[in-house]
């Protein structure tokens, strides 16, 4: 971490969390006329990826990673990967108390540095705002494999530009924080 500031990388500060993708249909509300029932086929197959993903709320960069299930194991190789794709910068990690979070045995890259928030509060967390905003265009749809439920994800996420994911997870206090100036 010294070898960081001591060669004055920059100080990154990202919120990290997971989502369950899966075929079974999501639901919710719709408006329609009064009087009239909106009506969706849903299926309800089982099978299910994870996406395991991590946004900078100042600049708006983020970073995915899918993998077949949530465990400490695959949060290190997300760690890792992330690790890689930012390796010029000390970057502090906002993560829940998730079981795979806080295993004694995950390693944590040199260049990332976690910042666990109270149990109990995925309020506090901008990434859990950007899950529900990449879950609205999939209510009511159905896939027919795990495969292309992955392609329309990532080519959704591909289309969200920076300033989008910066203004659904930029939370003021967030903000207020990261760009207060030190005053002697």
């Amino acid at each position: 971490m010294t070898r960081y500031f001591a060669q004055g990388h920059p100080v990154r500060y990202w919120c990290m969390d997971e989502s369950r993708w899966g075929l079974k249909t999501l639901t919710g509300r719709v408006l329609t006329l009064r009087g009239v029932k909106p009506v969706v086929t849903v299926q309800w197959p089982r099978e299910a990826f994870w996406l395991y993903g991590a946004v900078e709320p100042l600049t708006g960069d983020s970073f995915f990673y899918r993998f077949s299930h949530l465990d400490s194991v695959c949060f290190e190789r997300f760690l890792e990967q992330f690790s890689l794709a930012f390796p010029q910068s000390l970057n502090l990690m906002q993560i829940d108390q998730a079981a795979a979070h806080m295993a004694t045995w995950v390693r944590w890259p040199e260049n990332v540095l976690p910042i666990v928030q109270p149990s109990h509060s995925p309020e506090l967390n901008p990434a859990e705002r950007l899950w529900q905003d990449l879950r609205k265009p999939f209510k009511g749809k159905n896939f027919d494999s795990i495969g292309a439920l992955e392609t329309a994800l990532f080519e959704h996420i591909n289309t969200l530009s920076q300033k989008v994911v910066a203004s659904l997870t930029g939370y003021s206090y967030i903000l207020d924080a990261l760009t207060i100036k030190v005053t002697q």
